[in-house]
């Protein structure tokens, strides 16, 4: 027989008695006086819906409960309803211990195989750091989506923090609860007056509140709030367009910020289209935030620094095509040609005749200031002239009146303001494009809506008067979104561009629209009113409707001026190579700063400016802008989609094979288990008002007041109208309750997704838990399937690491006949030989020997416990290759980190003390760091020698 143990362990799972109520343990985390501080939900009936945190300094009497020492209860239900109801609640407790995909794919969306790869990518990292970097419109949310939820499913994922641009909060909340459960609280402007309206004045709001989001911009202006971000700590930590916290040398408050949050989450999920903008530094700042061992020299790195350690992954549409020809569709591009007016040729010709400092006469060459004035001009006659007013401005002040170029700007301007809406071709070929060809458009399909973008403001709002005229449409249906505006005001126009029943039917939009918003909804017809100069505006403004989940197919217009002046025609063909480019960029490149290779939107437009300012021929620019063979350069081929290494950094052309593991459950479905867990729940509480119906896959509950308070922690969008939840497991039902939000005026879907991560399904979890009292388990005597004699022990077993996460999680059937033990089997063994959950068991009230079963009880436990230990000595095994690897990493990243601060001191001339003072500094710095991280990997990585045991139940035959 086994040996005793004596020590037994505290794991995520285990269930405890603190002040005389029973608790479920839920994290453990290790205080800074190397004791534990235990993270519990309430399970017994004056704590149930409460959370507690116990520190074991402070409660001392914190009682493991013994398994060995487990009651057994005969289970006297029909059918052993109980006992299947309280088993599958542990079940549902269950950790995966493995890095398979076991719950995100079941979220209320189309899971496609290469959106589940980020989370597989992470998963097998010894913890979860990464930087999706998917081309625009792949559902990059939705993929980090799928990761935030296997972490949920892990029992990493209490605390939640995820950081976006102001735009996208709203849009950012209702994917995560629409599709994944996950109650995001936002705190914008009015969140944040809210919380300091609802909480006393000293309190930490990201304490009080576990699932954030947060605009970085609000957190960098209200200072306060920075204070208490840092003292917080979180499980996840997601970052949205996250090239925006990357360091490019200017100590920016959003870089300062990430940097600090990057150290205070095991989980940071950074999501970026544009990653790399060009410079080693600033891609190696993020690299770094996610691994501050990955990188020595930020001037001077490979890909295989990060890439082995699988910080990054990356794919275009053109790698993924074969697995959504669905979702995504071919778009038809319309380049419309049109002839610049005269009184247009006129202000071109006033444009070139102005002359500053920086141009030189008969040179050929321009300055980039009246570069801009053609842009500015290019865009429409108001923005060219706010370009010019601001010049004259800038001279008055100095004094400047009667120049060339103060006279040259003035005539200029008197060209530019007989330019109205008439007059300009531009504007004239929009109404053309809109009314007839291509569009037909008229503004009275709710589900027709049209997106017109704009680089400038002003020409954004000489758009909206004149459309509003032109078009006949009120006030209500045009709406304008640009950068000024408050975060409450950008993301109420987006959500009411995307609601069926807000009369909107017209956006204008600058460049802030073009960076991760969903337009697609309502959507599928683009103007690009003025043609951008950087390609990645091409690619960042068509994404907002060219996206996975765009049902129809994707049309956009460009409006292709033709002027008579040789100058601006040439200056206009310029412009035609990019937006051809983009095409290609479309068709088969990916990544469209293949072309100009500076990867970000100012360097981009300033090649195009150069360009421009020096004459030069459209054929070419086009020669220039032909990508160029990436071999030899592996941090340029990751960003061009090509090369995939060793899998570890995937550029999209590797998918692991294999379907995703479905959960092991007693029950059918969801919603079957749901059913009998509030009818058993009614039996106890007869007030308890729900309904199902099965054939169409609802529930409907009216809240008791645990769950009430349960959702008081919750964003309030997420709470039903009068306290009556709604909850659908049909994943069609769900799409069209998501739709039909979009045409009403809530615009949170009425109903709520039924899977296991909704918290009113894990609401029933824990109430199931306590169908059997404190350390009780049940006793199914006289199951069909087993022997006369046969007695069944299942026990759970979970070996947890040295921060108390759970690594092996197991299920074991401890079998005896009569009093002799014969083996140790797989808990599914026996649950496929008896039919547990999968057929009736009728219960004909036979009762089992009670003497004989605690008889065996303790020597069922023993032999569990080293059945446990051994899977878990073969998984420690596993790992210890691993385990090696990423310490003689750690070792060569160390070195290699010391020898560059080492050469970056030697060719200074400071004095040689002041040099080994630095050198000194610098690598205890180093040392720390490896220390820590060297900590944190074996902690992470070595299993803690006692697994953790619980009796779930008891299974006889007929004569026991």
């Amino acid at each position: 027989m086994p040996s005793s143990v004596t020590r037994l362990s505290y794991a995520p799972g285990a269930r405890v008695v603190v002040r005389d109520a029973e608790w479920v343990v839920r994290r453990v985390d290790r205080t800074s006086d190397d004791s534990q501080q235990l993270t519990c939900d309430g399970i017994s009936e004056l704590v149930r819906g409460e959370v507690g945190i116990f520190h074991k300094h402070i409660d001392r009497k914190i009682q493991l409960l013994d398994p060995a020492a487990t009651k057994l209860i005969p289970d006297t239900s029909p059918q052993f309803a109980k006992s299947l109801l309280f088993m599958e609640s542990q079940l549902r407790q269950a950790v995966p211990s493995d890095s398979r995909v076991r719950a995100g794919h079941l979220a209320a969306m189309d899971s496609v195989p290469y959106q589940l790869e980020p989370a597989r990518q992470a998963l097998r990292q010894p913890r979860q750091r990464i930087l999706i970097a998917d081309s625009v419109g792949l559902g990059k949310t939705l993929e980090a989506g799928i990761l935030v939820s296997e972490l949920i499913a892990r029992g990493r994922g209490r605390r939640i923090l995820v950081l976006a641009v102001s735009s996208m909060l709203t849009q950012f909340q209702k994917e995560f609860w629409n599709r994944f459960t996950i109650p995001l609280t936002r705190l914008d402007s009015a969140g944040i007056q809210r919380v300091r309206r609802w909480i006393p004045a000293n309190h930490n709001p990201f304490h009080y509140y576990d699932k954030a989001i947060i605009s970085i911009d609000t957190l960098k202006q209200v200072q306060e709030y920075g204070a208490y971000l840092e003292s917080a700590y979180w499980d996840i930590i997601v970052i949205d367009e996250a090239h925006n916290v990357a360091d490019r040398g200017t100590g920016s408050q959003r870089s300062r910020l990430a940097q600090r949050l990057s150290s205070s989450s095991d989980t940071l999920i950074m999501l970026s289209a544009t990653p790399h903008d060009g410079k080693a530094r600033s891609f190696a700042s993020l690299m770094n935030m996610l691994d501050p061992t990955a990188i020595a020299d930020p001037d001077d790195y490979r890909r295989e620094d990060f890439s082995r350690k699988g910080l990054v992954i990356r794919r275009f549409k053109k790698d993924i095509q074969g697995q959504v020809t669905k979702a995504f569709r071919d778009r038809e591009i319309h380049a419309l040609p049109f002839k610049s007016s005269p009184l247009e040729e006129e202000a071109f010709e006033a444009l070139l005749q102005v002359r500053t400092d920086g141009g030189r006469a008969g040179s050929g060459r321009r300055d980039l200031f009246t570069v801009g004035l053609e842009k500015g001009l290019f865009s429409s006659p108001r923005a060219c002239l706010q370009t010019v007013d601001q010049r004259l401005s800038a001279r008055d002040r100095d004094g400047e009146t009667a120049s060339d170029e103060v006279r040259s700007l003035k005539e200029l301007r008197s060209k530019l303001e007989r330019i109205d809406w008439e007059s300009s071709s531009r504007y004239q070929a929009l109404l053309k494009a809109i009314r007839k060809h291509p569009f037909q458009w008229n503004g009275r399909d709710r589900d027709d809506r049209l997106v017109i973008f704009t680089e400038r403001i002003e020409t954004l709002k000489w758009l909206c008067e004149g459309l509003m005229r032109d078009l006949k449409l009120k006030e209500s249906q045009v709406g304008i979104l640009h950068g000024t505006m408050s975060d409450i005001d950008q993301q109420e126009i987006v959500d009411a561009f995307g609601n069926r029943e807000r009369p909107v039917r017209l956006l204008i939009c600058s460049d802030v629209a073009s960076e991760g918003i969903n337009l697609h909804f309502r959507c599928y017809r683009l103007i690009h009113f003025d043609m951008p100069w950087s390609l990645m505006v091409f690619q960042q403004r068509n994404g907002r409707i060219d996206r996975y989940g765009q049902e129809r197919t994707p049309e956009i217009v460009y409006l292709a001026s033709q002027s008579e002046n040789h100058t601006i025609r040439g200056d206009e063909r310029i412009l035609e190579v990019l937006q051809a480019k983009d095409d290609q960029a479309q068709k088969n490149i990916g990544d469209p700063s293949a072309f100009m290779k500076v990867h970000e939107i100012a360097a981009e437009e300033a090649i195009t400016a150069e360009a421009i300012a020096k004459g030069e021929d459209s054929k070419a620019f086009d020669r220039r802008l032909t990508p160029e063979p990436t071999e030899g350069d592996d941090l340029l081929a990751l960003f061009l989609g090509k090369g995939g290494g060793d899998g570890s950094a995937s550029t999209g052309t590797r998918f692991e094979s294999g379907e995703p593991d479905e959960p092991l459950s007693l029950f059918a479905s969801d919603l079957a288990y749901c059913e009998a867990a509030l009818h058993t729940l009614r039996d106890f509480h007869r007030n308890l008002d729900f309904g199902v119906n099965a054939e169409e896959g609802t529930v409907t509950l009216e809240a008791p007041d645990d769950l009430k308070h349960r959702f008081s922690y919750f964003p309030r969008e997420v709470y039903p109208d009068g306290g009556v939840f709604a909850l659908t497991d049909n994943q069609e039902r769900m799409r069209a309750a998501i739709e039909e939000s979009r045409r009403s005026e809530s615009s949170w879907p009425r109903m709520q997704y039924l899977w296991r991560l909704n918290p009113v399904v894990q609401w029933i979890d824990d109430r199931m838990m306590a169908v059997f009292g404190r350390d009780e388990a049940p006793v199914l005597a006289g199951v069909p399937g087993l022997a006369a004699n046969e007695v069944v022990f299942v026990i759970s077993g979970l070996a947890p690491n040295r921060k108390s996460h759970p690594l092996v999680y197991r299920w074991v059937a401890a079998v005896f006949s009569g009093k002799r033990y014969q083996e140790c089997v797989p808990f599914e063994q026996i649950r496929e030989r008896v039919g547990l959950g999968r057929r009736k068991l009728a219960n004909r009230g036979l009762t089992a020997d009670q003497d004989t079963l605690k008889e065996l009880q303790p020597e069922a436990v023993l032999y569990a416990r080293d059945w446990v230990r051994k899977i878990a000595s073969e998984f420690q095994t596993g790992i210890f290759a691993q385990l090696g690897q990423e310490l003689a990493d750690l070792d060569a990243l160390k070195k290699r980190q010391l020898e560059h601060v080492r050469r970056s001191v030697a060719g200074s001339r400071q004095s040689e003390a002041i040099k080994l003072s630095r050198v000194k500094r610098k690598e205890e710095e180093i040392e720390e760091l490896f220390d820590q991280y060297l900590e944190w990997v074996e902690d992470t990585m070595n299993l803690e020698d006692q697994p953790w045991l619980k009796v779930m139940c008891v299974m006889t035959g007929e004569s026991v």
